[in-house]
């Protein structure tokens, strides 16, 4: 039997960056707004991106100059209102004698990167001579190099809190959000969805909910969603598995991130300075596979490896030196023939006429441009609702973090407790919100002290992601709320506290901790998979 969710003006299915986004959005505008998360909010695609908020310079090779614009003008918007998260990042890229693009096309493709981004708050590239190019970044293979360029983009290194914090916008504006909540029906009746039907996790108990918009952003698993439905619709999507390696600093290491040409067929990848570590992808394949199975092969492996190693020679990078590695599939458009790399990157919001008219769904996307999108997205639901759309206002609004981040690092900073290396790393988490966990941690004997040596973690992080932040597990909890599963070791030195701490707040037994350990160490070993 089902039992009733009620009614809402949007039901958003997907809970990645777009979905959240799309919600906050919405919210924002006064619709009442429900969002179901199969998983764990920014738990799929969000987490496997190369974790840039940039222009997508390559995409003027495809003509895309649009998307470029776009990306550009939504990178300062994010500057803004996340700025405690996205960072300009200066990348090199290097002219080599044997690279298919000449200097003179590289250089004209910047000028243009500069123009399209007229009002941005970063420096202008530059262009540099082998020697000084040399004199920056010693470990730089010298062998057939011309010279350089440098020019700024940014990072987002922490794109999991990203969409907590759109995560957290969005409630404060009103939206219903439920995580481990998994689509199983969408009724439609008459060329209009007349309900949808889904089973949390935790309950096992259908529920149903109906909705005057619904709208599918479920990234790759859109068309999965689609086949839920009572009528059937085309395929959609035909997404590109991207993969990254992320190892230690290496022999010949760059201070800079380095955006090169493959040798093996010309893809540029990226080798980034990112959280203590070096992240190195992407790959660019086509892939079928259920996005949620998506691991990096062998062969992707070496291929990222030997790049690497082309460029920075005394690196000898090999597998065992290897952190972790990981794996997801764009949202793509289907194209059945082609070149993976020139399927545009562009999203799509896509009205489902014949099927459902009030059913959208959402076809790419890249992480910068989510805000933007979300905004073109509520506007059409507007338009559906037959209602006049009142001004978005997600441009200028601040996110939770980016408030009031001075104001938190004097709280932490008179907390004796930490080190310098602590305060930094919960004002990189949590931005301006560090001043409320600090609150929280106050109200409890013992919260308030660091869990480890280094002085770096405070014993409350674990029941405030708890309560104020969604987090319903532990792989929640290391991974996507205070960011220990990113670093070398997946912070698993302080399991065994973080897992006392997370059943005295959820209630759960030895059994059940024991359950939330091991599925802790099985999410971590997929990421150690190597094909």
């Amino acid at each position: 039997m089902n039992k009733s969710a009620g009614h809402f003006d949007l039901v958003v299915i997907g809970g990645g960056i777009n979905g959240i986004g799309i919600a906050r959005d919405a919210a924002l505008r006064k619709l009442r707004v429900l969002l179901l998360e199969k998983d764990d909010f920014g738990g799929g695609t969000t987490s496997w991106s190369t974790r840039l908020i940039h222009g997508g310079l390559r995409y003027l090779e495809y003509g895309e100059i649009g998307l470029v614009y776009e990306s550009l003008h939504e990178r300062r918007h994010l500057r803004k209102i996340a700025g405690h998260l996205v960072r300009p990042l200066r990348i090199n890229i290097p002219f080599y004698r044997t690279s298919s693009r000449s200097p003179l096309t590289i250089r004209l493709g910047l000028l243009a990167y500069d123009l399209l981004s007229i009002g941005k708050s970063l420096p202008r590239h530059r262009i540099l001579g082998r020697k000084a190019l040399l004199a920056l970044e010693p470990g730089l293979n010298p062998a057939g190099l011309r010279g350089g360029a440098q020019y700024y983009d940014a990072q987002v290194v922490y794109a999991e809190r990203l969409v907590i914090e759109n995560v957290l916008a969005a409630q404060h504006a009103g939206a219903v959000l439920r995580s481990r909540c998994e689509v199983n029906a969408i009724d439609i009746v008459n060329s209009r969805v007349s309900a949808v039907r889904f089973k949390p996790v935790d309950t096992g108990v259908e529920e149903c909910v109906t909705a005057d918009c619904v709208v599918n952003a479920g990234g790759p698993w859109v068309d999965r969603i689609l086949a839920k439905a009572s009528v059937p619709f085309p395929r959609l999507m035909g997404g590109t598995k991207g993969s990254h390696i992320v190892v230690g600093k290496f022999t010949g290491a760059p201070r800079d991130a380095f955006y090169v040409e493959a040798a093996a067929d010309g893809r540029p990848i990226f080798i980034v300075p990112w959280n203590g570590q070096y992240l190195i992808g992407t790959t660019d394949i086509r892939c079928d596979e259920d996005p949620g199975t998506a691991r990096i092969t062998a062969q992707e492996i070496d291929y990222l490896l030997s790049e690497t190693n082309r460029v920075f020679p005394r690196a000898r990078l090999k597998p065992a030196d290897i952190h972790y590695t990981y794996a997801g599939v764009r949202p793509l458009p289907y194209r059945e023939k082609g070149p993976e790399s020139a399927i545009t990157r562009r999203h799509i919001i896509l009205r489902h006429g014949n099927e459902a008219k009030n059913l959208v769904s959402i076809i790419g996307g890249k992480l910068t441009t989510y805000r933007h999108l979300s905004e073109q997205t509520v506007n059409l639901v507007f338009r559906l609702l037959g209602k006049t759309a009142p001004p978005c206002k997600t441009a200028r609004t601040l996110l939770p973090g980016a408030r009031r981040v001075a104001r938190a690092r004097r709280l932490l900073e008179q907390h004796s407790g930490l080190s310098a290396a602590g305060i930094e790393r919960l004002l990189a988490i949590y931005g301006g919100r560090a001043s409320a966990l600090i609150g929280f941690a106050r109200k409890s004997t013992g919260m308030c002290e660091p869990l480890d040596t280094a002085r770096t973690i405070l014993r409350a992080e674990v029941a405030f992601v708890l309560q104020t932040e969604s987090a319903k597990t532990l792989v929640d909890i290391v991974h996507r709320r205070m960011m220990l599963g990113l670093t070398e070791d997946h912070g698993e030195a302080h399991y065994d506290a973080i897992a006392a701490l997370a059943a005295a707040e959820c209630g759960w037994d030895t059994a059940a901790a024991a359950a939330e350990l091991a599925a802790l160490r099985s999410y971590n070993d997929r990421l150690r998979a190597a094909g």
